[in-house]
């Protein structure tokens, strides 16, 4: 049997930024990530989506940008 206590779980490689998306997004409608995470109403749960729709969308374009920075340079 194999124990997974021991491993890491693997953490997806924007993550970082995908989380700092979200906290700049939710502060610049005035609020605080953390605070809004403890919260439960409605108004929280609307402003997390919008927050992880923007940080889909520039995550979104971030990688179509890198994309075609590498097709520029001839890489595949």
């Amino acid at each position: 049997m194999t124990r997974y206590e021991d491993t890491v779980p693997l953490r997806e490689p924007l993550a970082g930024l995908e989380h700092q998306l979200i906290s700049a997004y939710v502060a610049g409608a005035g609020h605080n990530l953390r605070e809004l995470l403890a919260r439960s109403d409605e108004d929280a749960k609307r402003l997390l989506a919008e927050a992880s729709r923007y940080a889909s969308a520039k995550l979104s374009e971030i990688e179509a940008r890198s994309h075609y920075v590498h097709h520029l340079h001839g890489e595949p």
